[in-house]
């Protein structure tokens, strides 16, 4: 601060462009983070990125069984194991978001980020 009082427009912007490196940083970082989620104790597995981008879904032929019943029960089945599999990675994806971008949040005051989950 500079005498009087008056914050420094300098520092803050400093601080600011800092911060929005920082943002940008963890941003990228989070968009080549892969994450995996899955469902049918691994039968299904799904792969987003940390920003919860699907890149790759994985389904075991064992969950494929036509013996089980109907094609539609099947088809049914693999559906809600889909589901919850890209579900579940974007669960975790959310927790690595908030790893990375929670504290640069609260380094603008605790306000949060619009357009991000916290």
């Amino acid at each position: 601060m500079i005498p009087g009082g008056q914050p420094n427009l300098q520092q803050l912007l400093q601080q600011a462009q800092k911060m929005q490196q920082d943002l940008a940083a963890a941003q990228q970082e989070l968009a080549e983070t892969p994450v995996e989620g899955s469902a049918g104790g691994g039968l299904v597995k799904a792969t987003v990125t940390g920003s919860g981008e699907l890149q790759s879904l994985v389904i075991d032929p064992k969950v494929i069984d036509p013996e089980a019943g109907s094609a539609e029960e099947t088809a049914e089945t693999i559906a809600d194991l889909v589901l919850a599999a890209v579900r579940d990675a974007n669960a975790s994806a959310q927790q690595l978001q908030q790893q990375k971008l929670g504290p640069l949040a609260q380094g603008l005051g605790g306000g949060g980020i619009p357009g991000l989950p916290f």
